[in-house]
């Protein structure tokens, strides 16, 4: 299969001259219409009403809460640091336009003030920088020590709303004026600055990106970048409740309309992958493989009904192995046929090495499938191999046939050593032996001969771990 890692896959074809030109006219209409309505404010009619306000920017900031929750759900499942900041910056603009919406007057308060006149560009601000890091080369340590910040960034960003709300509310310190202030005077030009240059650099920094035919994001991001650095300036120059008002709202509307269309339209599997680094993509990574194998499957298909075969398999596959990998901080990676594989890698929020958990959750998963298999004596029982080592981890295939998985000798050991376990037992590599040290409890099961390898592997069978 082919991988799509950025720069290696399958990249669209360029975009035509004509494309181009009308995409190009497609976003400088909002321009060319703000600058129409402030040239000749006759044209700049007044329409006021409160209940389209507060349904329209809370409409913005549902779009933006839902786009932060997926994107960071696939975030934390790829530990992607692009994906995090994206993540932060939807859930920056969703914030902070809930506070802007419940400045309509009559929703929270009889008039507006100015905390909450200012929550909306002090958000569309605050998403610009996230924005902005989002488009930078997050690959190696500067990748990682996103993740890593992850929980802090998370918290940071909501301490901060709940804050502004709070003094907002309180009319304290630099919000404690009761009439907002101009849109043209010094905080809201500010604050315009500052995310327009943040937002021109992302869209220039995403243009860049490779693109792939299975993935529209990088264009569509770049895109809405775009017009929300247009809603930045709408934000100045705007009269309330005017035709140059409402634009910047339909600007932000539309922006995250397109980045939702734009991953609607991506193939599920892998859909945030176009926004992938490099490293996510495609990149070695040490880490441990768990490979669990039903012994005399076969033989068991072939004398009990298809039904019960299938309820078998959701017993074990269901109900018993994710929930333990899970619990240990691993990933089941793929079901194959009567065999599941898992992966382990470093997580900076657990004490413990990946090999400590993978073998943990090999010895956990032979206990409960025992107690499952207890219960129904006739079922097969499992033996299950963990291997540790490099392996490369990233997104394989293309279109509808993507997944993310780890391949390389390291997967290819586990898969060979789990046949020299005995059934219900777990045997383990001599990589993975040596880095559990002196908490492995283990008997020796010889060397193992493995297919196209010139040494053969070193094998034993985990009985238990000290400590545990």
């Amino acid at each position: 299969m082919t991988s799509i890692a950025p720069g290696t896959g399958p990249t669209a074809p360029p975009p035509t001259r004509t494309s181009l030109a009308l995409t190009a006219a497609a976003l400088a209409v909002p321009v060319i219409g703000l600058v129409m309505l402030v040239a000749r404010p006759a044209l700049d009619l007044q329409w006021e009403h409160q209940p389209t306000h507060f349904w329209l920017v809370l409409a913005v900031g549902a779009i933006n809460a839902a786009l932060a929750w997926v994107v960071g759900a696939a975030a934390r499942l790829r530990r992607d640091a692009r994906l995090v900041l994206v993540s932060l910056s939807f859930l920056s603009a969703a914030g902070f336009l809930a506070l802007h919406a419940l400045a309509t007057p009559g929703v929270l308060l009889a008039e507006s003030n100015t905390g909450f006149a200012l929550a909306t560009p002090a958000g569309l601000t605050l998403a610009s920088v996230f924005a902005a890091w989002s488009s930078l080369d997050l690959d190696g340590e500067r990748g990682a020590r996103v993740v890593r910040l992850a929980p802090w960034l998370v918290g940071g960003v909501l301490a901060l709303m709940l804050l502004w709300g709070a003094v907002s509310l309180l009319r304290l310190g630099p919000l404690d004026a009761a009439a907002p202030p101009e849109r043209t005077t010094v905080p809201f030009a500010i604050l315009a600055a500052v995310g327009l240059a943040c937002y021109v650099f992302a869209v220039v920094r995403y243009l860049r990106m490779p693109r792939h035919a299975a993935s529209p994001l990088p264009l569509a991001f770049a895109a809405a970048f775009t017009l929300l650095a247009e809603a930045e300036i709408a934000v100045v120059v705007g009269r309330n409740w005017h035709l140059s008002w409402w634009e910047w709202h339909v600007l932000m509307l539309a922006a995250f309309v397109i980045i939702a269309v734009a991953a609607q339209r991506s193939w599920r599997e892998e859909r945030w992958a176009g926004l992938y680094t490099r490293d996510t993509a495609a990149g070695e990574r040490d880490v441990s493989v768990l490979f669990a194998d039903l012994a005399g499957f076969t033989r068991f298909s072939e004398t009990h009904e298809p039904a019960e075969v299938t309820a078998m398999l959701n017993t074990y596959f269901g109900d018993a192995i994710p929930p333990l990998v899970e619990r240990f901080g691993g990933r089941v990676d793929r079901l194959i046929g009567d065999a599941v594989m898992a992966v382990f890698e470093t997580d900076a929020g657990s004490g413990a090495s990946h090999a400590h958990r993978a073998a943990g959750a090999a010895l956990a998963l032979q206990q409960a499938t025992g107690a499952v298999a207890a219960a129904h004596p006739d079922w097969p029982r499992f033996r299950v191999g963990v291997n540790s080592g490099v392996a490369n981890v990233g997104v394989l295939g293309t279109g509808g046939g993507r997944t993310y998985t780890v391949i390389g000798d390291t997967v290819n050991v586990a898969s060979r050593i789990e046949h020299r376990a005995p059934v219900g037992g777990v045997a383990i590599a001599a990589g993975t032996r040596e880095r559990l040290g002196s908490a492995a409890i283990t008997e020796p099961l010889g060397a193992l001969e493995v297919a196209g390898r010139e040494a053969p592997v070193e094998t034993h069978l985990l009985v238990g771990l000290a400590g545990s």
